[in-house]
């Protein structure tokens, strides 16, 4: 008997709203890889393009508004998009127009990494950048992913440690999003247990509920650390648009990069931070050849 073929194949589809990174290891370039290496199909959006490479940002330049709502309406009016990955906005006015985007096509699951900051310190947004985000995706962000660094600049006051992180979340909470993750990569070196804070509301019995856990993890030695947040943010929106909720998609994620940054230890990319190896999954893990890698 000649076997039934499937009409169609459910993958978890994401669509990245992002800054392009000409070295590859950050921004939609990373956000890709992710989802690829995770079994989901990723699409894109660039909102500005970066002259970046291992050593830093050397020039930004922002895509013209029309032509990033462009991108959002040719993919959102085709293709059902399950969730929506959300990374640099380096303009109020770009935060606006997107969050403008996503209401009217009515997308309802949105991960929103508030990328202010580079790694090497470069400013990828600001104050007002960073005021459009809470008046204008806040509200409608199933969650956020801020380190230390933008947490801090969301708040007005410094976040520095794992004691800050509980009341931090609430405070970020009550911005409007339905979840926030503070990450604890960028705690001080002395810190070799990491601790990455997820708070979040359920309603139970009619009633808002708020829960929180811990994820702790220890830090791996390594330098090639570029890209990370883009990467945590990616997997844990595939992890969601693939079925799993919100706890069990961040601490898959979580697991996930801790694992390429392991594999990427001793990748050579670059004279500065290089990025962490995406497909470990997929290729020899990233070892000197002495040792059975590349």
């Amino acid at each position: 008997m000649k076997a039934t073929l499937p009409t169609s194949v459910k993958i978890p589809k994401v669509l990245t709203i992002a800054g392009s990174d000409s070295g590859g290891g950050a921004g939609l370039q990373a956000d890709l890889k992710v989802i690829a290496a995770l079994g989901g199909y990723g699409m894109s959006v660039i909102t500005a393009i970066t002259a970046q490479n291992t050593l830093g940002v050397t020039r930004i330049q922002d895509v013209d508004l029309n032509v990033v709502e462009a991108q959002i309406d040719a993919v959102l009016v085709d293709i059902e998009v399950d969730i929506v990955k959300i990374g640099m906005l380096a303009s109020p006015e770009i935060v606006s127009m997107v969050a403008s985007s996503l209401r009217r096509h009515g997308v309802k699951s949105i991960v929103l990494d508030p990328v202010l900051r580079a790694t090497s310190g470069a400013s990828l947004g600001g104050d007002d950048t960073a005021q459009a985000m809470i008046t204008d995706l806040f509200p409608i962000a199933t969650l956020i992913t801020p380190n230390l660094d933008e947490a801090s600049l969301l708040l007005g006051r410094e976040v520095s440690g794992p004691e800050d992180f509980k009341l931090a979340a609430q405070e970020l909470l009550d911005m409007g999003p339905q979840a926030v993750l503070i990450k604890g990569g960028h705690l001080d070196a002395k810190h070799t247990q990491l601790i990455d804070f997820l708070m979040w509301r359920t309603v139970e019995d009619g009633l808002e509920v708020i829960q929180s856990k811990e994820f702790k993890h220890y830090r791996v030695p390594t330098e090639n650390t570029h890209g990370t947040g883009c990467s945590l943010a990616s997997a844990i929106a595939t992890y969601l648009a693939d079925g799993h909720d919100l706890s069990h998609s961040v601490g898959k994620a979580i697991s996930y990069v801790e694992a390429g940054l392991e594999a990427g230890r001793f990748l050579s990319i670059g004279e500065g931070p290089g990025p962490l190896w995406h497909m470990f999954e997929f290729y020899p893990t990233a070892l000197p050849k002495e040792e059975g890698g590349y």
